[in-house]
């Protein structure tokens, strides 16, 4: 990872000192993402994938809307929270890691999500064409330790990750032949790196995975005694 990947590395922790880690830790993936599922599988990383069973309300205020690192921080301290308040509510023993995660776009200041349709899509596109632009992913690993249901300790870890990306220059001819293909509908900036869409672009400075969605080798330096690689089973 280059260094233009660290200056958004605001960290935040629980004033709870985090428990010592012990042998098992069972670690939760609060995201439906294939793309997220794949990075941490690609990495020999075991989890299991539980998303919230009430949907996250992915609403941003105008002031998050003004400051996109705090936005995806916020966003994906969310989604790893719901999923902390449903695995307490189940009376959970043991120790358990939630990571969330959330990836936009960022262009001028402006926050490029999912498009919410067609028209959206070309829209971001287009902005896009011939231009460097930012993707953010916010990463919160929520750190749960219970060895009785009633004796329970939380900690939490946040950062933000960023790489620079270059689009070429685009014709509307080449954006409707890109949105034919049909993956642009849950990308942000609703174009998918390590699909069809890198066809769009120039150059990428900075961490690949993060543009996917995941940027798991700074996950497994962060935090080394919770994401640890397992053998692939031969």
């Amino acid at each position: 990872m280059t260094e233009q990947n660290t200056p958004l590395d605001q960290e935040q922790k629980s004033a709870q000192e985090q428990p010592e880690m012990p042998d098992q830790v069972d670690i939760f993936l609060a995201s439906a993402s294939p793309r997220r599922r794949d990075l941490l599988t690609q990495a020999h990383i075991s989890f299991v994938v539980r998303t919230p069973q009430t949907p996250v309300d992915e609403t941003l205020e105008p002031d998050l809307l003004a400051n996109p690192e705090e936005a995806v921080k916020k966003l994906a301290e969310r989604k790893a929270g719901a999923v902390v308040q449903e695995v307490l509510a189940e009376n959970y023993t043991g120790m358990a890691a939630v990571l969330g995660a959330d990836t936009v776009v960022v262009l001028d200041g402006e926050i490029f999500g999912k498009p919410a349709s067609l028209s959206d899509a070309k829209r971001m596109l287009r902005k896009l064409a011939g231009r460097t632009h930012e993707v953010l992913t916010g990463v919160s690993v929520w750190l749960l330790a219970a060895p009785e249901a009633e004796n329970i300790s939380l900690g939490f870890r946040t950062f933000v990750d960023r790489t620079s990306v270059t689009f070429k220059e685009l014709t509307d001819d080449e954006i409707a032949d890109y949105l034919r293909k049909g993956e642009s509908f849950d990308k942000a900036g609703a174009y998918a790196a390590q699909g069809e869409g890198a066809s769009l672009i120039e150059r990428i400075d900075g961490d690949m995975d993060n543009v996917i969605g995941l940027p798991v080798g700074r996950l497994m330096r962060e935090l080394p005694d919770i994401f640890v690689p397992h053998p692939m089973e031969k």
